[in-house]
């Protein structure tokens, strides 16, 4: 008699509980997102930088130039009030079954821990790597997107990025989730349709023939085809977390997050300042895509420090907001200015193609923050727990120097040690 493999029962038991979901709750269709130049949560679009130590050889020239995210929220008190039901993921995972709860899609079955996994947006990838998980990551959707580089500060964990494939080839098709034959995908199946112009059957098919979907758009809140729960950083985590059977580490990251928190928090000045974030529409920049400094976690290291959103007042690239320029940045005149780059981007990177740049423009050079040395690297888009608190780390440097000084705001071998499993 035939014996099911590891892999069909995968298979088998997440898409029967999985599939029915994912028909009923995909919103919009395949032409449904804003693909517009300029947005770049989608991988496809907006300007990146070429930065030092970043290798993008089989990439073309206008790849390199165009990449760009989102992402946002504050960890210490993110509740479960708007998220959808955590998972359900039994004592006895690798002993038998076990079910993981994560809007869009609803209940998915396992029945055994995945081994092989993808992401789209380095958010996710990131959290799988903090689990342990790296070796398993197959591909993301942009590597440059991904900010794997830093990993290279916590001794024993890396990610090679050649390794990874890239979902974004000109477009995202369907043939390489077959080549690649995940166990599980870790993508929100709306992102899928409305930003990647997927049908609601193309996902079907690949969860029904590959693997399932398990995943919330979590960078941006702004979305207005994301009518279903949203959930924290730390929140997804702990759904990813039950995906892999790892809630002990999931544990050990909530917690030493919290510590790193309250003690940044200890240390903020009593005035925060108003920081307008703004994504570069090329390098050296002549105008800006605005992003409001919201709920998504591509906002969370700001609203752990407690700035103001200097762009309220305008609209958010994400939400079909247009490009703002040096006079516009003028009129609102933010205390500091948050650069938002992807990629290695280095301090002298950063001084040389940007900062320089706005100390000798003419209308730049005008700007309070300019004039004030408060121009700052805005961080990648997309950040999970790790790559969470290297930005909170430069992002308080940056904006409190007096505060927080040169020195390392958490530590890379307790990190690490949660990551290997030596902790």
């Amino acid at each position: 008699m035939h014996e099911p493999s590891r892999r069909q029962l995968l298979r088998t038991g997440a898409v029967a509980a999985g599939i029915g979901a994912i028909a009923g709750c995909l919103g919009g269709g395949g032409n449904g997102g804003d693909s517009r130049n300029g947005n770049p949560d989608d991988g496809t679009n907006e300007t990146g930088a070429e930065t030092e130590g970043e290798s993008d050889d089989d990439t073309s020239d206008t790849d390199r130039k165009n990449r760009t995210d989102g992402t946002g929220g504050s960890d210490e008190n993110e509740g479960g009030e708007d998220a959808g039901t955590r998972g359900d993921e039994s004592d006895d995972a690798e002993d038998g079954g076990y079910s993981v709860t994560m809007e869009p899609v609803g209940e998915v079955e396992f029945e055994a821990i995945p081994e092989t996994w993808l992401s789209y947006t380095g958010d996710y990838a990131d959290m799988g790597v903090a689990l342990g998980q790296g070796d398993g990551l197959s591909a993301v959707g942009v590597r440059a997107r991904f900010g794997s580089h830093l990993y290279e500060e916590l001794p024993g964990v890396s990610v090679e990025d050649d390794d990874l494939t890239e979902l974004y080839q000109n477009g995202t098709g369907k043939e390489v989730f077959h080549e690649l034959d995940a166990d599980v995908h870790l993508i929100d199946p709306n992102f899928m349709v409305n930003r990647l112009q997927w049908s609601e059957s193309d996902v079907e098919k690949i969860a029904q023939t590959v693997g399932p979907f398990v995943g919330n758009t979590i960078f941006s809140r702004v979305y207005d085809w994301h009518d279903y729960p949203h959930y924290t950083l730390y929140e997804a985590f702990e759904t990813v977390a039950e995906v892999f059977g790892e809630r002990e580490r999931y544990e050990a990251f909530a917690a030493y997050h919290d510590e790193v928190l309250a003690d940044v928090r200890g240390r903020l000045p009593e005035e925060t300042p108003d920081v307008a974030v703004v994504y570069p529409a090329d390098v050296p920049p002549e105008s800006f895509y605005p992003y409001r400094i919201g709920e998504g976690t591509q906002s969370k290291h700001w609203t752990d420090l407690e700035v103001g959103d200097a762009l309220a007042d305008v609209t958010d690239a994400q939400a079909g907001g247009g490009e703002i320029d040096y006079e516009t940045l003028l009129e609102i005149d933010p205390d500091a200015l948050a650069i938002r780059l992807q990629g290695a981007v280095t301090p002298d990177y950063f001084e040389r193609e940007i900062v320089s740049h706005l100390e000798s423009h003419d209308v730049a050079s005008r700007l309070r923050a300019v004039s004030e040395g408060r121009v700052v690297y805005g961080g990648l888009t997309y950040q999970g727990p790790i790559i969470h608190l290297f930005q909170l780390e430069r992002a308080a440097r940056d904006l409190y120097p007096d505060s927080f000084g040169d020195g390392q705001l958490f530590d890379r071998e307790r990190v690490a040690g949660i990551v290997t499993g030596d902790a």
